[in-house]
C-alpha cells in the first residue's frame, strides 16, 4: 500500500513577532528577556541576591580589620601635649645631670660624649654630678615629676632652662646642626680653671672638714647638715660664676 505524501503546514515565525510559537520548548525570547532583566534592572538584583556564606563573611571582616589597623592614628592636639619642663633661673646657661662613675660603661660613655659636645660651644655649663651628690638625683626626679623609686638614665640636659633630653636627643640635634641654635644667646664660659677647686666643682665642707660630723659643747658630736653624704659642698667660686 502506497502512502500518499501530504503537504505539511509549517508555521514560520516572523522576525517581528514577539513570541515563539513552538509549544515543545521553553520560550527563548522570554528566557533571554528574564536573563537580561536580572543584570540590567537594579531592583531585581537586590531582590535576587542571596545572603553571603560564612566564607565571604570572614573575608569581609578581615578586610575591615586590616583597614582599621593600617589607619594612621590622629595627631595629639596641642591641649593634650605634655607640659614644658623648665628649670628656674637657668635661662642663660646649660644644666647637665651626669655621673662620673664608670660602674656602667655605656652610661659613662654617654655622659662623656654629651659633656664634650656641650663644652665645644664655649657657653656656661652647670654640671651636676649625681655620683658626687645624691641630692642632684632627687632634684632631677622632682623636676621631671618622677617617683622616688624610678631609675633615670643619664645624662639629662637642660638648655636655657628648657628640658632637651638625654644623650640620644643631644647627639641627634648636634649631628643635624640644630643644637647650635639652642645655645645662641647663652652666657660665655669661663676659660680659666677655678683656683679654689681646680675644676672639681666640689670642696670640703668648712664646718666638718669632710667628716660629716661636728662637735658642740651642748650636744656633743652631731651629723653635719651643711654638706652632702660625702662631706662635700659645691665650690662657691664655680657656683656663683654660673648663676
Amino acid at each position: 500500500m502506497l502512502l500518499t505524501r501530504t503537504k505539511s503546514k509549517i508555521w514560520i515565525d516572523n522576525n517581528n513577532s514577539p513570541n515563539f510559537s513552538c509549544s515543545s520548548f521553553k520560550d527563548i525570547n522570554t528566557l533571554f528577556s528574564e536573563d537580561n532583566s536580572k543584570y540590567n534592572s537594579p531592583s531585581s538584583s537586590s531582590s535576587t541576591n542571596k545572603k553571603p556564606n560564612i566564607f565571604h563573611r570572614v573575608l569581609r571582616v578581615n578586610a575591615v580589620l586590616r583597614a582599621f589597623s593600617t589607619r594612621p592614628e590622629p595627631e595629639s592636639s596641642p591641649s593634650r601635649s605634655e607640659p614644658l619642663i623648665q628649670i628656674p633661673r637657668a635661662e642663660k646657661k646649660i644644666v647637665i645631670y651626669f655621673t662620673s662613675l664608670r660602674v656602667i660603661r655605656s652610661t659613662f660613655d654617654n655622659c662623656k660624649a654629651v659633656r664634650s659636645i656641650l663644652s665645644s660651644f664655649r657657653v656656661a655649663i652647670d654640671e651636676r654630678d649625681v655620683s658626687m651628690d645624691a641630692g642632684f638625683m632627687e632634684e632631677l626626679k622632682t623636676i621631671l615629676g618622677k617617683r622616688e623609686k624610678t631609675k633615670l638614665t643619664l645624662p639629662r640636659v637642660f638648655i636655657g632652662g628648657r628640658y632637651i633630653g638625654g644623650a640620644d636627643e643631644v647627639i641627634q640635634l648636634h649631628e643635624a646642626g640644630e643644637l647650635k641654635k639652642y645655645v645662641e644667646g647663652l652666657a660665655p664660659a669661663e676659660l680659666s680653671t677655678c683656683e679654689v677647686c681646680g675644676g672639681d666643682r666640689f670642696v670640703l665642707c668648712d664646718d666638718c672638714s669632710g667628716s660629716k660630723k661636728y662637735y658642740s659643747e651642748k650636744s656633743g658630736f652631731r651629723t653635719c647638715t651643711a654638706c652632702n653624704e660625702n662631706g662635700l659642698i659645691r665650690c662657691p667660686s664655680c657656683y656663683h660664676a654660673i648663676i
